[in-house]
């Protein structure tokens, strides 16, 4: 999965969001600072990961959106290359974050 997503993140994003399907894995990290970092340096606007990330407190300080399920400390493995398949486009929409405000009086 990684070099998918290196190779994914290398090159112009053009203001795009990448989307990473993960098959909402938990077993590892797909996404951390220094793939983060590349998406940012190439012009990505966000990433959306159906699965986990790790180095969210630096990845939180770049000029990039990024959601996933959770976060997991274990980065994930080098020997699965993982599947790119060709860009398509799904659908225009906003994505939200929406806040608890539970902690709120």
């Amino acid at each position: 999965m990684f070099a998918s997503l290196l190779q994914a993140v290398s090159e112009p994003g053009r203001g795009r969001v990448l989307v990473v399907d993960g098959g909402a894995s938990m077993r590892c990290a797909l996404l951390g600072d220094m793939l983060a970092k590349a998406a940012v340096d190439n012009g990505w606007s966000g990433i959306i990961v159906n699965g986990c990330i790790r180095d969210s407190e630096d990845i939180g300080k770049m000029a990039l959106g990024v959601k996933a399920i959770a976060t997991h400390p274990l980065k994930s493995s080098k020997r699965d290359p993982g599947r790119a398949q060709p860009a398509k486009r799904v659908c225009k929409c906003w994505l939200f974050n929406v806040c608890d405000a539970s902690s709120e009086s």
